[in-house]
């Protein structure tokens, strides 16, 4: 094959921007060298997926449309002298504070009926007494100027009450609107709520009150804005479609371990509330398999279903497979058709539980005695669907180590892992072969301050840090092949299904990280075939009234866009290799170097579906523009291109409601490929360059 050396030279518009200084003009640029004649595996449209987990404001108040905290009433309704003590939290992210409804009028009134609940264990009733005003209220509503609010509520009682249900965005009548009910019988009623915010607040109050003789009951209350979706919030569901995720996993987390998916399924008020053992938290069990499938088709996204194998059993996990994908005359097919669903929903890909090595799991067991577990599960499974792709639940031997430990794993340092109880992905290849398709591996990463590191130095090692997670991935993985060969042959793929570089808020300086761990990914089509974000909605900023694609999402919008599915990876080369990190931290980053060897730049390179167009991505995580010279193996380039750079005033611009956004994404046209490519400062910029000829 020809080899043409070419090279690029930025249009003056953006070196204008961007001025090279003396050092990066004299600095002698790296070299990179991209081989046409060397493809990877396609990009699975499942590079870019999402995970999601109803913790804190993951799902509700994000998401999920539901305004109201606890509206079937988990919790006794008391003043907040004598809120019940709550158990301890267990690890993981902090909740937001939970809303509680509070007496209005004589506390002594309200009191929580165990006798024929509406649903789950308890509701409210009201004593009334003439004049006085008595009920309960929440307080903390976000509302928006002249946005419809819709709901209902569902109430008993006797015929001497007089109740109302309002909402009030001020003081005074004026500010609020008021639903009288009609009168109370000893059946339950359900009355529709209708209201028009009079202007923006972030703390309205929602009331229900009562005067008259005798007393009213309620059982369930909902508030939502009046343009949900089957409940889903209908301005993050629009922003959710630009992602453009090929699937999302759901539902999932550690959550998943002590949740009945049996439960979540019929008509929402009658689905008992839970309460969620693995994060200490109340979920009001209002989205449950129906409604994850709906909003899997409202994005445009692929559904992954992890089963429970923590406290569930094979049957349970063979019955929602038949749930999903029955048909309508299997028993749980007529079952989804009786819930408004008669057509199946095909999912295809299927996990088998959630992190069942960790300590801090619901459930867990050995690692022998998972294996015989999922072996049932994927039996059971399969009788009910045998179409199905099932996803094996593994840890690699850098994932785990004894509680409150913590290792900067090396190859050389886990050897001696391979084959023992912390090696589950191992455990599936040894003791599940069969009954797996693909393996699921996870990964967290810390971002840790590096205070003796100058600037320049803090910002490269910050965001070369959680891409090495990954490169550890691959790197295990071909270990793996060795050991086992068939691999190969039974084309078995990798996904990290969860993954997030955690404790940095979403800004440039983090989106930065979040392209090298995207690029880093690309690098390993082969095997790595699935990927999924924690979390969908840490995509973006949301307020209770609205939402904006943030930072990180801002990458996956820029990936997905241009280094989509299809697109073709190549080889690259280059002369300047990733350091060993000057300023290593703690915490549990692998001691690899992830990377292309173009430091201090990361890249990648593919051609599109059609082979007409070569893409380059490039992350410049410096503060002064990056000089690279270009050879191009097997291919020569024809004319203009064009390039998307992701950048941002400084390292802490951010995207927030309410405000112009700090970062974002421009286009320009670029010359054709000349003598240097002088990649932006800190910015990700993909470039797109048409080819001569076909390839």
């Amino acid at each position: 094959m020809r080899k043409f050396r070419i090279g690029m030279l930025l249009a003056a518009c953006a070196v204008a921007m961007l001025p090279l200084g003396a050092a990066a003009a004299e600095a002698a640029a790296v070299q990179a060298q991209i081989h046409v004649d060397r493809q990877h595996q396609p990009v699975s449209r499942y590079e870019y997926g999402m995970f999601i987990e109803p913790i804190g404001s993951l799902v509700a108040r994000s998401l999920w449309a539901e305004m109201l905290d606890d509206r079937k009433f988990y919790f006794p309704v008391v003043d907040a002298a004598h809120d019940p003590v709550q158990p301890p939290r267990t690890d993981g992210p902090p909740l937001p504070p939970l809303r509680k409804w509070r007496p209005i009028g004589d506390v002594a009134a309200v009191t929580m009926a165990s006798d024929h609940p509406y649903v789950g264990a308890q509701d409210v009733v009201v004593a009334l007494d003439g004049a006085h005003v008595r009920g309960i209220g929440q307080s903390g509503l976000g509302v928006a100027k002249g946005t419809s609010y819709t709901g209902h509520i569902v109430f008993s009682g006797t015929p001497g009450a007089v109740v109302s249900v309002t909402l009030a965005w001020g003081d005074g009548t004026r500010q609020q609107q008021t639903v009288k009910l009609p009168a109370a019988t000893s059946s339950w009623q359900t009355v529709p709520l209708h209201y028009v915010a009079g202007r923006r607040t972030d703390d309205a109050k929602f009331t229900i009150t009562g005067t008259g003789t005798g007393h009213f009951r309620v059982g369930v209350v909902s508030l939502m804005p009046a343009d949900n979706i089957d409940g889903w919030r209908a301005d993050t569901v629009a922003i959710l479609k630009t992602l453009n995720s090929g699937f999302w996993r759901l539902p999932g987390g550690n959550f998943l371990s002590n949740w009945d998916w049996h439960e979540a399924i019929g008509p929402r008020d009658l689905r008992p509330p839970m309460y969620d053992r693995a994060w200490s938290a109340m979920q009001a069990n209002d989205f449950g398999m129906d409604e994850w499938m709906t909003l899997t088709r409202l994005i445009g996204v692929e559904p992954y279903v992890t089963v429970n194998a923590g406290l569930g059993d094979a049957h349970s996990a063979a019955d929602e497979v038949e749930y999903l994908n029955g048909p309508a005359t299997s028993e749980w097919g007529a079952k989804r058709a009786a819930n408004g669903h008669p057509e199946p929903y095909g999912v295809r890909y299927w996990n088998i539980g959630n992190e069942p090595y960790g300590w801090w799991q619901i459930g867990r067991t050995t690692l022998d005695y998972f294996m015989q577990k999922h072996n049932r599960f994927a039996a059971a499974m399969r009788a009910v669907d045998p179409s199905i792709i099932l996803i094996g639940s593994g840890a690699m031997p850098d994932q785990l180590h004894p509680r409150e430990a913590k290792e900067n794993a090396s190859l050389a340092s886990i050897q001696h892992k391979f084959g023992t109880e912390e090696d589950w992905t191992g455990g599936l290849l040894r003791e599940a072969w069969g009954n797996f398709d693909g393996i699921s591996e996870h990964w967290y990463d810390r971002a840790e301050q590096r205070p003796d590191a100058p600037p320049a130095d803090e910002l490269l090692e910050f965001a070369r840090a959680p891409s090495n997670q990954v490169r550890m991935k691959a790197e295990e993985w071909r270990i793996y092949q060795q050991r086992f060969p068939k691999m190969k042959s039974a084309n078995i793929f990798l996904s990290i299904d969860e993954y997030a570089y955690i404790g940095a808020k979403p800004s440039l300086k983090l989106s930065l990280a979040y392209a090298m761990v995207m690029q880093e990914m690309l690098r390993h089509s082969d095997f790595l075939r699935m990927a999924a974000f924690t979390t969908g909605s840490s995509t973006m900023d949301i307020t209770p009234t609205a939402s904006v694609l943030n930072s990180t999402g801002m990458v996956f919008k820029l990936y997905g866009e241009h280094f989509g599915a299809g697109m073709i990876p190549l080889d690259l080369s280059g002369n300047a290799p990733q350091p060993d990190p000057t300023y290593p931290v703690g915490f549990d980053h692998p001691k690899v170097n992830a990377g292309s060897p173009t430091y201090p730049l990361d890249m990648v390179a593919a051609l599109t579906p059609d082979r007409r167009t070569l893409t380059i991505a490039v992350v410049n995580a410096t503060h002064k523009p990056q000089p690279v010279s270009i050879a191009i193996d097997g291919a020569r380039t024809s004319g203009k291109g064009i390039m998307w750079r992701l950048t941002g005033a400084s390292l802490s611009a951010e995207n927030k409601v309410g405000a112009a956004p700090g970062v974002t994404i421009k286009q320009s046209t670029v010359p054709a490929l000349g003598t240097k490519l002088v990649v932006p400062a800190i910015s990700t910029a993909i470039y797109e360059f048409p080819l001569e000829g076909d390839r």
